[in-house]
């Protein structure tokens, strides 16, 4: 019996060694793609997943001290789900909830039909210097940051400098205060959210569209098809797996918003924050008006948990009902 057990030792070790030399030697033979991945994973360790485990905090009476944030966070007391409580108890969370959930369902809605639409419309056209003309004018908001855009919306909303108050003036009308006027910001946010957000979106469409094998359309075209008649038989069946992929991912950022277009377009006016306060807006003004450290990551680790759990979620529905679009 030991005869045996030693002769399969001796066995298990050289293949173990065999595995590791082939581990390695698959390293080195792929060496030029991990070098040309490696920037991106450091950048990822550094400030995603080891910033995780400060997380912690939302469990803790976080109390900064001098002698540093670890020393902090093993030295504060721990009071469990209080945090959590407190948030959830809070006379702003139910606004804030609202604000979130119901601003990025109209944006899922919209950026979903409108960025389908456009990259369709773009994959029918024939002429390449109107093809680039359009691509350019639809991208071109997306790269402007919302610090300058919200200038731009200034210069239309001011009460007395913007442009549609001369024009109401101008018409014999009362200038508006639109900074204090709440009923027009949620219409201002959802347009100026899909406007800036069109051409980005629609560019995966275009291209999943422009990848599809003309000898269908060819062959669409033989039967007799239209245009919409190709559009619908053709091109939304080749694009409806990846706008299914895109629709999982968006909804497990449905409790996320654009900070600045939630912040710096209405320049955090007290009038308006009923309208535009969502989770991002409203950890960022805990973290600077309170300090409370503990209950601003408490909202934010609920915002990635929640998130997560949607796109599981989502994810197992769509692998029920059509399992080739699903994510994992």
């Amino acid at each position: 019996m030991k005869q045996e057990v030693a002769a399969a030792e001796s066995v298990a070790i050289p293949r173990n060694k065999k595995k590791k030399k082939n581990f390695f030697q698959r390293l080195w033979a792929n060496r030029v793609f991990l070098l040309m991945v490696a920037p991106g994973t450091i950048f990822l360790i550094i400030f995603f997943y080891i910033p995780v485990l400060a997380n912690v905090v939302a469990f803790q009476n976080f109390q900064y001290t001098d002698q540093g944030f670890v020393y902090s966070v093993l030295h504060s007391p721990w009071v469990g789900f209080d945090n959590f409580k407190f948030f959830f108890q809070s006379a702003d969370f139910w606004i804030v909830l609202r604000n979130t959930v119901g601003y990025n369902l109209t944006f899922l809605l919209l950026n979903f039909f409108f960025a389908i639409f456009f990259g369709v419309v773009m994959s029918q056209m024939r002429k390449a210097r109107l093809l680039k003309t359009y691509q350019t004018m639809m991208l071109f908001p997306y790269f402007l940051s919302w610090a300058i855009l919200s200038y731009f919306v200034y210069a239309f909303l001011s009460s007395d400098k913007g442009i549609i108050n001369h024009m109401i003036t101008a018409m014999g009308g009362s200038s508006i205060d639109f900074y204090n006027a709440p009923w027009v910001w949620p219409f201002i946010i959802i347009f100026l959210g899909v406007w800036k957000g069109i051409g980005y979106n629609s560019i995966l469409y275009f291209a999943t569209a422009m990848g599809i094998d003309p000898s269908y359309y060819d062959a669409a075209m033989i039967d007799g098809a239209s245009k919409w008649q190709q559009i619908k038989n053709v091109t939304l069946p080749h694009i409806l797996p990846i706008a299914t992929l895109m629709l999982i991912l968006n909804i497990g950022g449905i409790f996320r918003s654009d900070f600045g277009l939630f912040y710096l377009v209405p320049r955090n006016s007290g009038s308006l924050i009923d309208i535009t306060q969502t989770f991002d807006t409203y950890i960022y003004r805990a973290l600077t008006t309170t300090n409370d450290i503990g209950m601003s990551t408490a909202a934010g680790l609920m915002q990635s948990v929640v998130g997560a759990l949607l796109i599981f979620i989502t994810n197992w529905i769509v692998r029920r009902k059509q399992p080739e679009s699903a994510l994992f």
